[in-house]
């Protein structure tokens, strides 16, 4: 499986770590903080995999609605977890009214749905980039200063919800914080998507994702059942990208989400997924592998080499990672 593989990376980048002598406290809190803000957006990526639509790699549509939510929530500058909420749910309503059109470009692509979602979300932040400057908010913090109009490239939520998860019930003992609160809620959205998928749409879902003749053979609308799992992985999506911003500390606009699809989608190839099916363990196992490597891969090469070139490796790595995940050979319907 290709999670043994870079899970036996993530060991040496680990012993790397310690042989260094650096915090490996600071570093475990980060890789908690950096695996349930990244996780959202990679469990976004099963229903419609489960569906037999391939990987989403038109993640950004979903990302965009999440990002039009809390621009709405900072104009009107709501704070805390109202803030986060209102986001959040605003996110996933605009992402619904998206997923309508997506959903239904790719049921008309039938075989060529991951090709076609690519193609969309590159094509739509372009789209997308005539909005954030000609969107008519009105909070000052949020506008180029130059001319009062069209949002910047990047807006800081301090003043907002920043770190509002990641500090609720957090758990501190001596210098180890565990973001309880943030887990707390990858968890729950997790175990949705697990339970649901034990339900009469959830197996739906899946029995058209094996055999989508077959499914409509024994009754089962399979544009109805496709149509839903692009509106979930959507919505899911759009809330992540909250969970993911309030973290982050910041709102980033215009290209920014152009290529948040293909981490998400390597994470979970590395966890386990096959062409054709994904899961919650899978989604995990992968996240976490890929994202402590990421965070790992920065102190390490500055303390080897230059610190100048320390991204260049980082991405060298990640890019790496990347392309591994997804040219992993198919060998029986599973990734080897």
């Amino acid at each position: 499986m290709a999670y043994k593989i870079i899970a036996g990376f993530l060991v040496l980048l680990v012993a790397l770590a310690f042989h260094l002598h650096m915090d490996m406290i600071v570093l475990l809190n980060l890789s908690f903080i950096k695996f349930a803000m990244n996780g959202l957006l990679v469990l976004s990526l099963i229903p419609m995999l489960n569906a037999g639509m391939g990987m989403n790699f038109g993640l950004p549509v979903g990302i965009t609605a999440g990002l039009i939510g809390m621009c709405i929530a900072v104009n009107f500058k709501l704070t805390g977890l109202v803030g986060l909420l209102i986001s959040a749910l605003l996110g996933g309503f605009i992402a619904l009214a998206f997923s309508e059109v997506y959903g239904r470009i790719l049921i008309a692509v039938k075989g060529r749905e991951e090709i076609a979602s690519t193609f969309i979300g590159f094509s739509f932040i372009p789209l997308m980039n005539f909005f954030w400057s000609l969107v008519p908010f009105s909070n000052r913090q949020m506008l180029y200063p130059i001319g009062g109009s069209g949002l910047r490239p990047r807006i800081g939520l301090n003043p907002y919800f920043t770190s509002t998860l990641d500090q609720l019930w957090s758990i501190k003992v001596g210098n180890f914080v565990l973001p309880f609160g943030l887990l707390l809620v990858y968890g729950i959205i997790a175990g949705l998507i697990h339970y649901f998928f034990k339900t009469t749409s959830g197996k739906s879902i899946c029995a058209v994702g094996e055999n989508d003749a077959f499914a409509k053979a024994s009754g089962l609308n399979v544009k109805k059942i496709k149509l839903l799992s692009v509106r979930i992985s959507l919505v899911i999506a759009a809330v992540g990208i909250v969970v993911y911003a309030q973290s982050f500390g910041f709102l980033e606009l215009y290209d920014a989400p152009l290529m948040m699809a293909f981490p998400a989608v390597s994470a979970l190839l590395i966890g386990g997924a096959s062409a054709k099916k994904g899961t919650i363990i899978h989604a995990i196992i992968g996240t976490y592998l890929f994202q402590s490597i990421y965070l790992l891969s920065v102190p390490i090469a500055n303390e080897l080499l230059l610190p100048e070139i320390s991204e260049i490796v980082r991405n060298i790595i990640t890019n790496g990672i990347i392309l591994y995940a997804l040219l992993i050979s198919e060998k029986g319907g599973r990734y080897a």
